[in-house]
This record gives C-alpha cells, sequence and structure tokens, in this order.
C-alpha cells in the first residue's frame, strides 16, 4: 500500500468528523475550487489573517472548516496542525503525516480527487457499513422534498 493511504487510513480518516468526510466528498465529487492544494487555507495562516474568514484550504482542513462549522483562518490552521499531530501519535512516527500531506499537495488535482475520493468513499462506508453514493443521494432526495414542500406552501 502506498505510504500515503496508510496514512490517509490510519492516521487522519479515523479522526475527522462524520460531517467533515461527508463535505469532503462532496468537496472532491464536485471539484470544489475551494479546495486547495499547496496551501493549508486561503487567505494563508498568517497572524494577520489569524481571525479572517476562511476561504478555501486543503483536504484536512475541509474536514474541520466543513464538519466542526470552523469559520476563520486561525481556527482551521489550528486544527490542521492538530490533525497532524494526531497522525502522526497515531502513526508512532514523527513528521508521518508527511506521506499524506507531499502526496496530496504534489499529485495533479484530478488524479488526487479521484484517489482521495475513493479513500473517503471507503471510511465512510467503513463507519456506515452501506454505499456511500446511496447516502449522498439519500440526502438530495430529501432536500429536493424539502424544497417542494416549501414551493407548495408558499
Amino acid at each position: 500500500m502506498e505510504s500515503w493511504r496508510m496514512v490517509w487510513r490510519e492516521g487522519f480518516a479515523p479522526v475527522f468528523p462524520t460531517a467533515g468526510l461527508e463535505s469532503l466528498w462532496q468537496a472532491l465529487q464536485s471539484d470544489d475550487p475551494r479546495m486547495t492544494q499547496g496551501a493549508t487555507t486561503s487567505p494563508p495562516p498568517m497572524q494577520c489573517y489569524r481571525e479572517s474568514a476562511i476561504n478555501g484550504c486543503c483536504a484536512i482542513g475541509w474536514c474541520g472548516w466543513h464538519g466542526e462549522k470552523l469559520e476563520t483562518v486561525g481556527e482551521v490552521e489550528e486544527f490542521f496542525a492538530r490533525s497532524c499531530y494526531e497522525a502522526d501519535q497515531r502513526l508512532g512516527e514523527p513528521a508521518g503525516c508527511r506521506w499524506f500531506l507531499n502526496w496530496y499537495d504534489d499529485t495533479p488535482r484530478d488524479q488526487m480527487r479521484m484517489e482521495l475520493l475513493a479513500e473517503v468513499e471507503r471510511s465512510l462506508a467503513q463507519r456506515f457499513g452501506i454505499d456511500v453514493v446511496e447516502r449522498a443521494a439519500s440526502r438530495e432526495r430529501k432536500r429536493s422534498r424539502g424544497r417542494t414542500k416549501s414551493v407548495a406552501a408558499a
């Protein structure tokens, strides 16, 4: 198994909130331009932007931004740092998270999206034992029914 996959499976994915993984799945699926490569956050994690609203971030930060409803660059940067530390602890290797981070930043975007999407689906399927695509379709049907009811009520 490639090192990045092992880091994702054993270091990162087990500790991310389900809502964060589901949101990451949607971002990978739709190629959301707010999901960045080569940078932890947008704006960058500098002191002068610490309280600024987050506009985009990497896959790790995404799980905190959307999974824990974080709002600022500083909050997402702290989530990123904590996630990397926890992954290193789980892996028993100082800076072990680098295998995933380097792969994520250096892999062409379309390839990264396809491969990470498969890993996120695997992670979610392990949590729920059902097909992730089926879950997403079910959520979309519920949203559509809600919109239909609100239109009918108007």
